[in-house]
């Protein structure tokens, strides 16, 4: 498979003029009301303006914290982005932001991609960027267009560049087909990385998105593999006499941290990708498997069910400092690190219902933020603010991917070809 990557230059094209009311959404505080934004078709090329601005506009409406306008109430026509707006006609349609934009091609073929931002009631510009790329990553750059509106609004990264690494599963459930896949954050572009052959499960990204862990049976016994995604090649992760699983990957990309299975016993192991040695990191005898890296590295949370249930425990990377962060009602799994590291997400079964949940890093301040009954298996967007997870339709009827914001205001399904689970968010695409 070819690499993710596409050539592109990005400009400062426009200075952005003082505003004399700065337009701004607060999202440490949870956001009832989402900023009404107006977002016009860039003009240009018709059709990839028309596709652009439309995935903007899902990319800021799914963000929970903006309500794109219908086009059909626009007073003005924009026809010349680099014209200042009528903003009192915006202002109108009660539209606090406007965005204009335009698609041309260039004559060696590639898009050009102009857009500026604009404060309706400040009267000013925000910012304004050009883009150059090829015609079939008209959607990427659409991606990052809403990136950075939503940073200049914001104030914090975007997430919408990036991607998502989940099992696709079709077939009875007797006789259930997974396949390791990969799509855009908003679940365009699905691919397959494998034919359904083996099993897999438990993908999970590395920090530069090109390198993907798994569980998987291609052999008899389950064991840790690495896909890299530019080559399509795959290699298993150390000659384990026993299975390993739920594996995950160190900020820096060097280690993997991963479950190995001994004589019944479940412990925590990390290995160093470059040297391939092996550091085992708890010794208990109870079930110690799911951990996840803290985003500085020096801290794994895991799961371990030493103290009589399934419960969360942090420890010092190199096994230190072992103590048990979750106390609340039921049992408490798969725990992820948030990426600005302070929280950490978690599975929350409580009898047969299950529910995603956040709670600080030392187990306090837990709340469930899915509504679900069937809810498990949380990843993290690369900024910290949304998180996705695998929800159960029961009877056997496969089950979905939904996303959610850590208010947990704004619940939404990512569309998949045909059911899906464990679904892994990439960092940003580099």
């Amino acid at each position: 498979m070819k690499k993710f990557l596409v050539l592109l230059a990005v400009l400062a094209a426009f200075a952005a003029q003082p505003a004399l009311a700065q337009l701004r959404v607060d999202v440490t505080q949870g956001v009832a009301q989402p900023l009404p934004i107006a977002i016009p078709d860039f003009v240009g090329d018709p059709q990839a303006g028309a596709n652009i601005a439309g995935v903007v506009r899902a990319d800021l409406e799914r963000s929970g914290l903006f309500r794109p306008l219908d086009q059909k109430g626009f007073a003005e026509r924009v026809t010349n982005i680099n014209a200042v707006p009528n903003f009192g006609s915006w202002r109108a349609i009660t539209a606090q932001g406007l965005v204009t934009g335009q698609v041309t091609q260039q004559p060696d073929g590639r898009l050009r991609v102009d857009f500026r931002l604009w404060d309706v009631y400040g009267e000013s510009q925000m910012l304004g960027l050009q883009f150059f790329t090829t015609p079939e990553n008209w959607r990427r750059i659409a991606h990052m267009v809403s990136d950075a509106i939503y940073e200049r609004i914001t104030g914090e990264k975007g997430y919408f560049d990036t991607r998502i690494v989940f099992i696709s599963e079709t077939g009875p459930a007797t006789r259930r087909v997974k396949r390791l896949a990969i799509m855009d954050q908003d679940g365009a572009n699905p691919i397959f990385l494998t034919n359904g052959s083996y099993m897999v499960l438990t993908p999970r990204f590395n920090p530069t998105a090109q390198m993907i862990a798994y569980m998987s049976y291609i052999a008899t016994k389950p064991r840790v593999y690495l896909f890299d995604i530019e080559t399509g090649k795959q290699e298993v992760l150390g000659n384990f006499p026993n299975m390993t699983f739920s594996p995950r990957f160190s900020p820096d990309g060097n280690r993997v941290a991963l479950t190995l299975e001994t004589g019944g016993n479940s412990d925590v192991y990390v290995m160093d990708l470059r040297s391939r040695s092996v550091q085992r990191l708890t010794t208990d005898p109870g079930i110690d498997t799911a951990p996840s890296f803290s985003p500085d590295g020096r801290q794994i949370a895991f799961e371990s069910d030493r103290g009589g249930s399934q419960q969360v425990y942090v420890m010092n990377a190199d096994g230190s400092g072992q103590r048990r962060i979750s106390f609340g009602a039921g049992n408490n799994g798969t725990p992820v690190w948030s990426p600005r590291g302070d929280l950490l997400a978690f599975t929350k079964q409580q009898g047969s219902r299950f529910t995603i949940g956040v709670m600080r890093t030392d187990g306090s301040g837990e709340r469930l933020i899915s509504s679900g009954g069937r809810d498990e298996g949380p990843t993290w967007a690369p900024n910290g603010r949304v998180l996705m997870y695998s929800r159960g339709l029961g009877g056997g009827a496969g089950s979905q991917i939904w996303s959610v914001d850590v208010t947990g205001r704004n619940e939404r399904r990512v569309l998949t070809p045909g059911s899906a689970s464990d679904p892994a968010w990439s960092p940003l695409i580099q």
